[in-house]
């Protein structure tokens, strides 16, 4: 599996909000993502910054970079849009992070 690191920017007063909303998140997404491929998917809140920073891992032939296409997804990221910086579609702005240390 391939480990993948991200960050987001969580608007300032939406921390609970947002842990609500992800803590009922909607089983028809939870499938899609495992569809997908992706597993072990964890998101930190960097309460000092408002940062969002999420680790995932990903199959060897998963479709993550296909999600966007999917209704399921569109729908969450309309969901969610209120409590985050986003693009124009919704989708939250991402910021790939490097890996700089693992430890297994």
């Amino acid at each position: 599996m391939k480990r993948v690191g991200f960050a987001m920017q969580l608007k300032p007063g939406n921390e609970a909000e947002y842990k609500r909303r992800h803590d009922e998140i909607w089983p028809e997404l939870v499938a899609e993502l495992q569809r997908a491929g992706v597993r072990d998917y964890t998101i930190y809140l960097d309460p000092r910054t408002h940062t969002l920073y999420a680790s995932q891992k990903v199959t060897e032939h998963n479709t993550a970079d296909r999600l966007a296409e999917q209704e399921i997804v569109q729908k969450w990221w309309a969901h969610m849009a209120d409590l985050m910086e986003t693009n124009p579609d919704n989708s939250p702005k991402v910021y790939d992070l490097a890996e700089m240390f693992y430890m297994d």
